[in-house]
């Protein structure tokens, strides 16, 4: 062959490899990642950030927006369409030391409308696994259905698992009893029982803690965020509460007794009213069942769902007729639902049946419970003042619980050295920092791996999200070993699942063996059909459209 020819012939199969290059799918959008700001947030912040950059490397064009937690929270939980990827986290509550709020809740497909799986994760198979934990009373059987439910979203990687906090919190012995200060398993010691049982040393009667988000809503009936929970549980009663030791135990309620697997008998104890002075009865603790299952408590309809019928026997006998057996009932129904005053809440959602927002829109002005503590005030973006119930069967030993919102950690660490603050309820900075500041001050830090976890949320109703291996490439590219010690100092424990190793019963050790790193994430991307441009930059799958504007 000539030159000519050759050169003829190279010719034609350049021009065939750039039809084929012409060919590609769509350049992939730029990915818009949310995260809080770094001052409030910061190892958040970090970790984002690095994140990022490991995307980038594979080819996307990130852009990371950080904005204020009321902002994001409104956007990601409200505007559900609109946006891409979040950081977010899962609070250790009490109640999700059984594995069922996290394993239904988070991702069985029923809750993606309005409930916690708001990044719309919808997977039959993982639902059918999700449905059959919850009625499997044998522990063993049921331990090995949240097992096979954790390597499914391993395979999916709905989200990016991130890591368990070793959350750390801190309190001045000079004025807290340290005897009286409880550290809850997978909790920590910002609890309800710290916050309920803490005893003075002296004269100083309020209990002065800090929060680096605002207080959102202070609603029985919405779960707004971490903070915001803390205040519900100490305004609002439950039948029963998760003790330190993770088990179920009465509190509202007197005692509870099984008639049989699918019906429960609860008795109300006798010396309890609201705030207003009203008596807390029978029709009361009917009534703050039978709300959520109306429609207009959208986040309580999960743990009401399994309930077929609620009823008072007599002036203190509640009975729940289960529609099916329910391992978790006692945990995530009884001593998750906030009994709430009939005589308050009912005309509110009769208001609200034929209007567009719901009862996570309400907000009480002066919010009535019965708890342990009486609400005072609430200055937005500044504090919650909280006033003990000295009538309450639970009556605290000090004064005042008084919230102030100081967004800065290291602020926060100053505000504890001088006294400002007397118990460290959030602090997001560098632990081994706090650790050092107490070695010289009247302060004792107490490190606790969380029962909650920090992570990525995937959107999945914009693509590529909606593709599980785009997913899997983009959560393998990333080292939890990084994230945990360059964002959080080596205080986590490197994630894969929802489920925490401080519940090494229900946790799936098997699955943290993920193999991490560019070159694997890159072989996922092309063995799903995905090529990077001569620019380097990702596109879908070949004939794959961008369906979406920057």
């Amino acid at each position: 062959m000539t030159s000519f020819w050759k050169s003829v012939a190279l010719f034609a199969v350049t021009l065939s490899l750039m039809a084929g290059a012409f060919a590609q799918g769509d350049r992939i959008r730029t990915i818009e990642l949310l995260t809080r700001p770094q001052a409030a947030a910061p190892q958040e912040f970090q970790s984002a950030q690095l994140i990022a950059q490991a995307w980038r490397d594979l080819g996307l064009d990130v852009e990371v927006e950080a904005m204020p937690w009321e902002q994001l929270a409104d956007r990601v939980w409200y505007d559900r369409d609109a946006w891409d990827a979040t950081a977010w986290q899962m609070v250790g509550r009490p109640e999700r030391g059984d594995p069922d709020e996290i394993v239904f809740n988070l991702f069985h497909s029923s809750t993606a409308e309005s409930g916690y799986n708001f990044i719309g994760y919808d997977n039959p198979e993982y639902d059918a696994l999700a449905e059959a934990q919850r009625v499997e009373t044998d522990p063993e059987a049921r331990q090995r259905l949240v097992a096979e439910a954790q390597e499914v979203l391993d395979a999916d990687q709905p989200y990016m698992f991130l890591v368990h906090p070793q959350v750390a919190y801190a309190f001045r012995s000079d004025v807290w009893e340290a005897d009286t200060i409880v550290e809850q398993n997978g909790i920590g010691i910002k609890n309800f029982w710290s916050f309920t049982g803490a005893e003075p040393t002296g004269d100083q009667r309020d209990m002065i803690l800090n929060s680096a988000d605002v207080v959102q809503a202070i609603n029985p009936l919405y779960i707004s965020g971490a903070v915001d929970s803390w205040i519900t549980e100490l305004i609002w009663d439950r039948l029963l509460r998760v003790g330190p030791d993770g088990l179920p135990q009465p509190w509202a309620a007197e005692s509870y007794t099984w008639v049989d697997e699918t019906t429960i008998d609860v008795t109300l104890r006798s010396d309890m009213t609201w705030h207003d002075g009203e008596p807390v009865t029978v029709e009361d603790v009917v009534f703050s069942f039978e709300a959520p299952m109306g429609g207009e408590v959208p986040m309580y309809e999960p743990f009401v769902s399994g309930i077929e019928t609620v009823e008072a026997l007599d002036d203190a006998t509640v009975r729940f007729e289960l529609k099916q057996p329910s391992a978790a009932f006692l945990v995530t129904s009884l001593a998750k639902v906030n009994l709430v005053p009939k005589h308050v809440w009912e005309p509110i959602l009769a208001d609200l049946a034929d209007d567009p927002d719901n009862a996570e829109s309400y907000q009480e002005e002066m919010p009535i419970g019965s708890g342990p503590f009486e609400f005072v005030r609430w200055r937005p973006s500044e504090e919650v003042v909280l006033a003990a119930n000295a009538e309450h069967f639970g009556a605290p030993a000090y004064d005042r619980w008084i919230l102030r919102i100081v967004p800065n950690s290291e602020a926060a660490v100053g505000m504890l050295r001088r006294g400002e603050l007397n118990f460290l309820s959030a602090y997001a900075g560098d632990p081994q920092v706090l650790v050092d500041t107490a070695a010289n001050e009247p302060i004792e830090v107490v490190a606790s791996t969380d029962i909650g976890f920090r992570f990525i949320g995937f959107n999945h109703r914009r693509p590529p999200f909606d593709d599980a291996a785009f997913r899997k490439a983009l959560s393998q590219v990333v080292n939890r070993n990084l994230i945990a010690q360059a964002a959080y100092r080596g205080f986590a424990v490197p994630s894969n699942s929802p489920v925490s190793p401080a519940l090494p019963f229900w946790h799936n050790d098997a699955v943290m063996d993920l193999e991490t790193g560019a070159d694997v994430s890159r072989a996922i991307l092309e063995d799903a059909g995905y090529t990077v441009d001569g620019s380097g930059a990702l596109r879908y799958p070949e004939g794959v459209t961008e369906t979406l504007d920057d």
